[in-house]
């Protein structure tokens, strides 16, 4: 358990009546002081304390007065810890007073994880305003549709008004564009007044490059590990204490001032630490202290591309304790079966058994040879529980890291599409559905940016370029034309015509069939069995809770097909077929009621999804 140097976090807290305390962590320099640019323009020295930081309360400083800090009485920057940045990354900071909001969500304890069903969504494309206050009046729709929990993409600082959000260079400041603090807090509690979380995704392996200023203060990154995005943050190395305390009191941040439900970790694989306690494991045991705290549930999930368990195994047995992770390997053995495609990472994947290994574990690498990787991969998920894994057809990256920014919609048939969402939101597992999937949205989710040093746009385009060669992908929408992010906004008006309609009206069907069928509800690998037909291509989950039983059929085959399937013995009453004219099927060829006396036939039309429930 960290200790902090004062019972305050870094950056500027409002403390009321005109006082402020500033604090930075700067061993990097000499003196500090902060310049409080007005009303009255001010230089205070700040006073060193002790493992390198400055702090000291200021008088006559209320919101919304702007200041940037003074470095060894030579250069001027914007403070590491700001909580706005109203004029960029490069302008200067601005106090803000978080604590004077009201919020209407005294009695929020938040969702237990089995109910959670993600809804990912990016801030500037969801509406045409691009803002958090836009976003709202669409809370009591999705809350309609079944949707549990809001997760939003990266909202911290980043260069210009266009982004993904992981050129993030602020963690606490809140993107100016999107409505800043106050209209987050807005966001967060509107949610919270449906019965509804937020989830906010965060990047603590990387900064962005511009605005970038924290190694003018400290030793943030370290040249003894690279990334991606170049030299990595310092999680170990000398002076790593202070680094894991600015992240670790960053998450805290996000959970007692704007009352965050959970953390989305950005790409955690590249979080290089080999300390005897990974920041993993001590972010989520810190994060974990302050939701008790809080007498809240708040829940830490994981992006990761090593299947490697011990993310989300209990600290008890040598886990890190994270409650969730994404898992790209079921996105793949279900985009594969779909589309047929098969570069780059997909070369993996592609038969029918990876799918079954998907439902049946989460993982389909769980040691064996990847040949994309040429080596072994992953690690055995048998101490983990089903409710652990979020699993989708789409997100922002299947989606945005295409050259061209298809979404399955684009790639797929309707058919398919039903398949699709039949498999992730009927599956074991935590389902996230990504912004306008549930209406089959044809506008594509490409990568966009707002860059303004030309160095760096050059850069970037020509990394995409690279970054797609594997997939022998040829033309790559410019990320910093206006145009690539004007294209990606949603169109929410398909979501009322033809098939999109319809699409939309079954994925609430599939969802109220997860929250209303018992057997569906309980998700443990044990109250589950998993039977596949390769030559058939059919997939076939039968799950159940006491009495409950239900079984989830599945055909990937493009012509009709006749089975002879294993069913408990008794009547199953069909409550789900995709092929029937109101999902607009091509007609349906299964009775509404099936006697089994310990097996059935079955003659399943082509691209066939299929729920039975056994009859009490």
């Amino acid at each position: 358990m960290f200790q902090r140097i004062t019972s305050l976090p870094p950056g500027a807290t409002y403390l009321g009546e005109g006082r402020c305390y500033f604090k930075v962590w700067a061993p990097r320099v000499k003196s500090l002081a902060v310049h409080i640019l007005g009303p009255r323009e001010r230089v205070i020295p700040l006073t060193e304390e002790k493992h390198g930081y400055f702090g000291g309360t200021v008088e006559g400083v209320e919101p919304g007065n702007l200041y940037y800090y003074l470095l060894d009485g030579e250069k001027e920057r914007p403070d590491p810890a700001s909580r706005h940045q109203p004029e960029g990354v490069h302008g200067p900071s601005q106090v803000v007073d978080l604590y004077s909001f009201n919020w209407n969500d005294h009695c929020w304890s938040g969702p237990n994880r089995e109910s959670l069903v993600f809804y990912e969504l990016h801030p500037g494309t969801f509406t045409r305003e691009g803002t958090f206050e836009a976003i709202i009046p669409y809370l009591e729709e999705l809350k309609e549709l079944g949707i549990t929990a809001i997760q939003l993409m990266p909202v911290a600082q980043f260069p210009g008004s266009r982004n993904w959000g992981y050129d993030g260079v602020y963690p606490y400041a809140v993107q100016n564009s999107y409505g800043g603090p106050g209209g987050l807090q807005r966001l967060v509690d509107a949610c919270h007044q449906k019965g509804m979380a937020l989830f906010l995704d965060v990047v603590y392996n990387h900064l962005g490059p511009e605005g970038n200023y924290l190694g003018d203060y400290a030793p943030y990154f370290t040249e003894r590990y690279r990334t991606p995005w170049g030299p990595a943050i310092n999680f170990d190395g000398p002076g790593s204490d202070e680094v894991r305390r600015y992240f670790i009191e960053n998450a805290l941040y996000w959970i007692r001032d704007y009352h965050i439900d959970g953390l989305r970790l950005d790409a955690v694989h590249a979080i290089l630490d080999m300390s005897a306690t990974h920041f993993l494991e001590e972010l989520a045991e810190e994060v974990h202290r302050e939701a008790g705290r809080l007498g809240r549930r708040v829940y830490v999930v994981a992006e990761s591309d090593l299947n490697d368990a011990r993310i989300i195994r209990p600290r008890a047995i040598g886990g890190y304790g994270l409650d969730a992770q994404w898992c790209d390997d079921f996105h793949h053995a279900l985009h594969t079966l779909l589309t047929g495609e098969r570069l780059g990472y997909y070369r993996d994947f592609g038969e029918l058994d990876h799918l079954a290994k998907a439902f049946r574990q989460g993982y389909v690498y769980t040691g064996q040879y990847s040949e994309y990787r040429q080596r072994r991969h992953g690690n055995t998920t048998d101490l983990c529980r089903p409710c652990q894994f979020v699993v989708f057809s789409q997100n922002h990256d299947q989606v945005g890291n295409r050259a061209g920014g298809e979404r399955l919609s684009n790639l797929a048939t309707f058919e398919d599409l039903k398949l699709a969402a039949a498999a992730v939101i009927l599956s074991p597992y935590l389902p996230l559905l990504f912004m306008g999937e549930e209406y089959g949205e044809t506008a594509p989710f490409l990568y966009f940016t707002s860059h303004t040093d030309p160095a760096l746009v050059e850069a970037v385009r020509k990394g995409r370029r690279e970054e797609f060669s594997a997939f022998a992908w040829q033309e790559i929408a410019d990320p910093q034309d206006e145009q690539t992010f004007l294209r990606s906004r949603l169109n929410r008006a398909l979501r009322h015509e033809g098939h999109h309609r319809v699409l939309y009206e079954f994925y609430r069907e599939l969802l109220r069939l997860r929250r209303e069928v018992q057997a569906l509800g309980n998700l443990e690998r044990r109250n589950m069995e998993v039977h596949s037909y390769p030559g058939e291509q059919v997939l076939v989950v039968q799950r159940w809770e006491r009495e409950s039983r239900a079984s989830l059929i599945l055909s990937f085959n493009d012509l009709p097909v006749h089975l002879n399937l294993p069913l408990a013995q008794g009547h199953w009453q069909k409550i789900l077929d995709a092929a029937e004219e109101r999902w607009l099927g091509s007609g349906s060829t299964v009775p509404p009621v099936l006697f089994s006396p310990g097996r059935v036939e079955l003659t399943l039309p082509p691209k066939a999804c299929l729920l039975l429930e056994l009859e009490r």
